[in-house]
């Protein structure tokens, strides 16, 4: 289905772009392993191009390009491009789940900030959980109960990287924590941005995060034991490469400002050692209760989306505002009648 050559180039791709999905993509099975190589790709493509271009609006439309490009059979030519036409084109790969991580890209080209948890996860949900339930589609799997834990599984791996990042992201003038979480620390945003410190205040913040993350870490392993069985231990080592990073930032104090926890191969090695043990338990253990808990209601949309006989989304009205601002700011910076906005991510 996918071209060699294009799976070969998205295989180097993650093996240096995403440490953490490739350790864990090692233990899938081929048939999910290369085309999930190929959605990472083209999804570490698409946030590459707006985290690092200085033209942030331009390079969010250019997805967009592309995006409507592959669904329409013509992929630019290349190879990101033409391997994820050909999980679109082999899979049915619903269009409002790469639409709902454009839209999150398009929130971080406009340099929104959140102001509750809530929003926190509804910006996860688009740049994380969506990428999870496109995973559940390359797996077979669209059960509205698995996908709503698996949509938990990607709000806790963008939690915890939200949490490790706070230092690095400040750097850049951006800032992910709920803003409420500050104003009740009594910090003034801008001044925390020109001077990160890891104050106790925003080391409790950072340990808030890790405490939900955790929470949905719990809850998302419910819904591995309704994916093949052959993919469940790549799930699992998924969920516990992530976790540990967690860990790592509980050992540091909850300071991810003086220092980037990190995680090294003996330990994903050992999280690996614990994905296979807890995969062969998944198939003998009772299938738990909390599999048919409520979605949250942030990822909500993406599981009525994916599962199996809903009617198909068009672009929402929310991402079809976002881009139409993004494509005034363009206009308006290209014609000179604004300059370039500071902040943006």
């Amino acid at each position: 289905m996918i071209d060699p050559a294009d799976l070969d180039y998205c295989r180097d791709a993650i093996r240096h772009g995403s440490l953490s999905f490739h350790a864990a993509s090692k233990v899938l099975p081929a048939r999910v392993r290369d085309p999930s190589l190929a959605l990472y790709a083209f999804c570490r493509l698409a946030d590459d191009e707006v985290d690092l271009k200085a033209e942030k609006a331009e390079a969010v439309l250019r997805l967009r390009d592309r995006l409507d490009a592959v669904y329409a059979g013509r992929p630019r030519n290349a190879a990101p491009d033409r391997a994820f036409a050909a999980i679109v084109d082999g899979f049915e790969m619903p269009r409002a789940l790469p639409d709902a991580l454009l839209e999150g890209l398009a929130w971080d080209a406009e340099a929104r900030r959140y102001q509750t948890l809530s929003d926190v996860r509804a910006y996860s949900a688009r740049v994380a959980s969506a990428v999870g339930a496109m995973m559940c589609v390359l797996m077979g799997v669209r059960d509205a109960d698995a996908l709503a834990r698996a949509c938990d599984l990607g709000v806790a791996m963008q939690l915890t990287n939200i949490a490790r990042d706070v230092g690095e992201d400040a750097l850049e003038n951006r800032i992910y924590l709920p803003l409420d979480w500050l104003d009740d620390a009594g910090l003034d945003v801008d001044a925390f941005l020109a001077n990160p410190t890891p104050t106790k205040a925003v080391r409790r913040m950072v340990k808030r995060l890790i405490a939900e993350a955790t929470r949905l870490y719990i809850r998302s392993e419910a819904g591995v034991g309704a994916l093949p069985r052959a993919c469940r231990t790549g799930i699992y080592a998924a969920r516990f490469i992530y976790g540990g990073i967690g860990g790592q930032l509980t050992g540091m104090g909850y300071d991810s400002i003086s220092a980037r926890a990190r995680t090294s191969k003996a330990q994903k090695i050992g999280w690996l050692g614990q994905s296979i043990v807890r995969s062969g338990a998944s198939m003998i253990m009772p299938r738990s209760a909390v599999l048919y808990a409520k979605p949250l209601d942030e990822v909500a949309f993406l599981v009525s989306a994916t599962a199996r006989g809903e009617a198909p989304r068009s672009r929402s009205d929310a991402l079809i505002s976002v881009l139409a601002t993004l494509e005034q700011r363009r206009l308006d910076q290209r014609d000179g009648l604004t300059g370039p906005r500071t902040g943006l991510t």
